[in-house]
């Protein structure tokens, strides 16, 4: 197994990028105060689950619909620039469920932690990085998770709204950079 330590690193931030703990930090704190906690291990792991099911089982999945790997990659980098965009310029393209009965499974585990944009990243890299680094990336990242989940009062007091501003917006730039690179690698075997 050779695992180049440079993908690597630029697996890991994609996903930590994409996954957006710290930009989800305000709707976890309230979701914390008006369930009165949150069971941190138990959305990890499910997040965990869901993006290793679609590490190994999203192939076949999109088999089953007639697509290929570097069309969903495509499309994934579509929905990731969509998903900067809206980082950087603070519009919710994407409405999120407000329910909060099980929030643990939803909406923290998903779609906060492994929601679409997540699971067609997974998707999108896999195109790109072997399995063996994207599944580090994904055990680095629910390390991330989880920690931060576990200390989210002591992040929010940190970093104070400003701050939660100006991460969201950086991760958001990176994120159009990335969409675009998984974009042009992708998209030239497609258009004939």
């Amino acid at each position: 197994m050779n695992i180049d330590p440079k993908d690597l690193l630029t697996v890991t931030f994609t996903l930590f990028a994409i996954i957006d703990i710290l930009g989800s930090i305000p709707i976890l704190i309230s979701l914390k105060e008006k369930m009165g906690g949150i069971n941190e291990l138990k959305a990890t792991l499910i997040s965990g689950a869901l993006m290793i099911v679609f590490l190994y089982g999203g192939e076949i999945f999109l088999n089953v619909l007639g697509l290929d790997v570097k069309s969903f990659a495509v499309g994934g980098s579509i929905v990731i620039f969509i998903l900067g965009l809206e980082m950087v310029l603070g519009v919710e393209f994407f409405k999120s469920e407000k329910n909060i009965k099980a929030a643990t499974v939803v909406p923290i585990a998903f779609p906060l932690i492994a929601g679409s944009g997540t699971l067609t990243t997974v998707m999108s890299l896999k195109a790109n990085y072997g399995p063996a680094t994207l599944l580090i990336a994904i055990l680095i990242n629910l390390v991330i998770v989880y920690s931060v989940l576990k200390s989210l009062g002591y992040i929010a007091r940190l970093l104070g709204p400003a701050g939660l501003i100006a991460v969201r917006k950086f991760f958001g730039v990176i994120l159009l950079a990335i969409a675009v690179k998984i974009f042009t690698t992708n998209a030239h075997g497609l258009i004939q």
